[in-house]
Parts: C-alpha cells; sequence; structure tokens
C-alpha cells in the first residue's frame, strides 16, 4: 500500500486543518485584544465569572470546558492582577469579579466583537455563522464520545 502524500494530508486532516484554522483565529485575538493586560483566553473567563458571581471553580471548569489544572493557573493569574477573588463559602471556594474585574467586561465584548466582526469580513458572515455552528455541534460530539 503506498502512503499517502503530504499534500494530500495536510488538505484532508481534521486535526491538522483544525490546528490551522486555530492558528490564525489565535492571530485575530491577539490582535483584538492587544491593548488589554490579559490573553484572549481569560477573556471568557472573566465574562462567565460576570455573568455568574459566586460560582464555582468546578461549575467554571464545566462551563468553559476546561481543565481543573487550567482553571487554577488562570485564576491565580487574574487574582494576581486584582481581576478577580476567590471567597470561602462554608466548604466551598467562590469566585467572584472585582470591581477592576467587572470593569474589564465592556471592552472584552468590544474585543471579542471585534474579532466576529474580522473574522465574518474574511469569511463572509454566513460562511462563518455555519462554520461556528458546525464547529459548536462538532465539539459537542467530540466531548461526548472521548469521555
Amino acid at each position: 500500500m503506498k502512503s499517502p502524500s503530504s499534500e494530500y494530508l495536510l488538505s484532508n486532516c481534521l486535526y491538522f486543518t483544525a490546528s490551522r484554522f486555530a492558528r490564525q483565529m489565535e492571530k485575530l485575538a491577539d490582535e483584538a485584544f492587544s491593548s488589554m493586560d490579559i490573553p484572549p483566553s481569560y477573556a471568557y473567563l472573566i465574562i462567565t465569572i460576570n455573568d455568574y458571581p459566586g460560582i464555582s471553580q468546578k461549575e467554571l471548569c464545566k462551563k468553559l470546558t476546561i481543565a481543573p489544572s487550567t482553571s487554577t493557573r488562570f485564576i491565580d493569574k487574574l487574582v494576581k492582577k486584582k481581576f478577580v477573588e476567590r471567597r470561602p463559602d462554608g466548604k466551598h471556594i467562590m469566585i467572584y469579579l472585582t470591581e477592576e474585574g467587572a470593569s474589564l467586561c465592556n471592552k472584552i465584548y468590544e474585543s471579542l466583537n471585534n474579532i466576529y466582526l474580522r473574522h465574518s469580513e474574511i469569511l463572509e458572515k454566513n460562511h462563518s455563522e455555519q462554520l461556528i455552528q458546525l464547529l459548536h455541534e462538532a465539539s459537542k460530539l467530540m466531548e461526548k464520545n472521548n469521555r
């Protein structure tokens, strides 16, 4: 059996294609967040805590589909920057935004909107929205089957 060419593999491999696309999206996100004091990945944590003040770390991990070790690292950095605080509640530690953290939310939403506008322009809005929906559905299926 002859091995497929690298050209064939690079254009037909979901792993490679998704990684390539993720790198391009990362560039757009870095541009959109260049004026902020946080990387784009932290923004989702902040806006989720804003929507769910007093959220537990476990629930935050579930909503963002991230590992507890990742959330600990993110929360630690945001605590250090005084954007987030941990407060004990019985046996649990709850996560809250500080006033400084809450003040970032409008800028975060603006930056996320800039990412959306940019990829909608590049990919054309209809194509972009279809891709978001397909990737969301695919991610849910992968999570369901990789447990």
